[in-house]
Parts: structure tokens; C-alpha cells; sequence
């Protein structure tokens, strides 16, 4: 591959994203019902990117809506009642789709708990923590996306994503592995935050992989044309939803957040 061909959609990826950051950093920083808003919308596109993949018979749009209005509704009820919602948008979806439907309910659930994993750790623990996470997952992917393309060699998994390079993956496990290590650096915390950082990397991997998966499965490069230069908002936050996920799912186990200095 030429040189001009391996960098030719950079110019225009650099300028979606750096709005997309703009946008996302805005949010972030006023928090509340903002970034709860963002989160919810998001979910609800993602939600509507993942079914037309599935089933283009679907009424993609709808249970797009169903997704964000259960999401909006589980970010302000109790823990009880808010995991009783959200299996409505599973049980929906599965009786509305006629194509992939186990792939669709376990989507629906990642998606929702994604979501709340999201909002309570910008409302509960704060931005710092909310910026950590969200540069774990953008470093990871930058740094795979550069060093896959400057180093090159071995396919990570050709058959379910031809341009994953070991080389790459590698990179992005080192670019969180700094991040963790900054962020524990500044704020006084444990240095278990390095290793930690390096398993969601892992875990943002296995998102963008999955969703690789997904797409190949329904014949199609990107999730939608929404972004240009990026494809979707599913192809821009797989990783976000791997890691979301599964902080939620460990926080309890790992103590998080953990205090911080001072």
C-alpha cells in the first residue's frame, strides 16, 4: 500500500474527530443533564446503527428510541427498578426483529448497562475519572490506528477484522499502560491504576472487534455514514462501550475510584 493510500482518509478523520472531541469535552465538562442527554443520544443511534446492520426489515428507528427513552428512565430510578427496564428494550427488540436476535439482545443489554456504566461515573466519581476512562479508549485507538499502519506485520484476526494488526494492539495496551501511569502520578493514587488502565484497553479491543464481527456478518464496511472519515457512532465508540461495560462490572471488586491524593 502506498503511502498516500495507507493515510488518505487522516486529514479527514483528524478534523470529524477533533469536533467530535469538542463536542464530547463540552459535554463532559458541564456534566449533569448534558452529559446524560449526550450518552442517552448516542445509545439511541448506536442502538439504530446495530439494527439496520442486523435486519434492515426492522424498525431500526424505533427501537433506537426504545433504547434511549429505557436508558433516560434507568439513569434516575433505584438500582432495582432500573434493571427490571432494562430488559424491555430486549424483549422488545427480540419480538420485533426477525434476523439475529440473541446478537441483538445481548447488544441491547451491553448498550444500556454502557450507558448507566457512563453517566454514574460522571455524576457519582466526577470528570477526572470520566477523562481517564475516555483517554484509555481514544489513546488505544490512536495509537493501534498509527503504529498498526507504521510498523505493520501480523494480522491480530484476519477473518473478522483484516486490518487489526498485532503490532497495533500491542501499541494501544502501551499508550493506556502511560495514561494509567500519568493520571496514578497526579492524583497520589495506587499504581494499580497502570494495570488496570491496560485491561480496559483490552476490553475497548474486544468492542472494536466485536463490532468488526457484527458488520462482516451484515456485509458492510461501517456501521453508518453519519461521521465522514469515521463511518458510525457504533465504529467510534465500540471501544468506549468494551471498557464501560466492564468497569461497571469490576468497580465493585477493584474498590474504584480510588482516593485520591490530597
Amino acid at each position: 500500500m502506498s503511502s498516500a493510500g495507507r493515510w488518505g482518509d487522516l486529514g479527514e478523520r483528524l478534523g470529524v474527530g477533533a469536533a467530535m472531541a469538542v463536542v464530547a469535552l463540552i459535554c463532559v465538562w458541564v456534566g449533569g443533564w448534558l452529559f446524560t442527554a449526550m450518552t442517552v443520544g448516542i445509545c439511541a443511534v448506536i442502538t439504530w446503527e446495530l439494527v439496520r446492520m442486523l435486519d434492515p426489515e426492522a424498525p431500526a428507528m424505533r427501537l433506537g428510541i426504545v433504547v434511549g427513552l429505557a436508558l433516560a428512565a434507568e439513569s434516575v430510578l433505584p438500582t432495582g427498578y432500573a434493571l427490571l427496564l432494562l430488559a424491555v428494550p430486549v424483549f422488545y427488540g427480540v419480538a420485533t426483529i426477525n434476523e439475529h436476535r440473541l446478537t441483538y439482545a445481548l447488544y441491547a443489554t451491553l448498550i444500556q448497562l454502557a450507558g448507566l456504566g457512563l453517566i454514574f461515573l460522571r455524576l457519582d466519581d466526577g470528570i477526572t475519572w470520566m477523562l481517564w476512562l475516555a483517554l484509555v479508549v481514544i489513546v488505544t485507538d490512536v495509537f493501534g490506528y498509527v503504529f498498526g499502519r507504521l510498523i505493520g506485520g501480523p494480522k491480530m484476526w484476519t477473518r473478522v477484522s483484516p486490518n487489526k494488526t498485532w503490532s497495533g494492539t500491542i501499541a494501544g495496551w502501551i499508550g493506556a499502560a502511560v495514561v494509567g501511569g500519568v493520571f496514578a502520578a497526579i492524583l497520589g493514587v495506587t499504581s494499580e491504576l497502570v494495570p488496570i488502565s491496560i485491561v480496559l484497553s483490552m476490553a475497548g479491543q474486544v468492542g472494536d472487534v466485536a463490532e468488526s464481527a457484527v458488520k462482516r456478518r451484515a456485509g458492510v464496511k461501517d456501521s453508518s455514514a453519519l461521521l465522514p472519515g469515521h463511518g458510525g457512532l457504533f465504529d467510534r465508540f465500540d471501544g468506549m462501550l468494551g471498557a464501560s461495560v466492564l468497569l461497571l462490572l469490576i468497580t465493585p471488586l477493584i474498590g474504584f475510584p480510588f482516593p485520591v491524593a490530597g
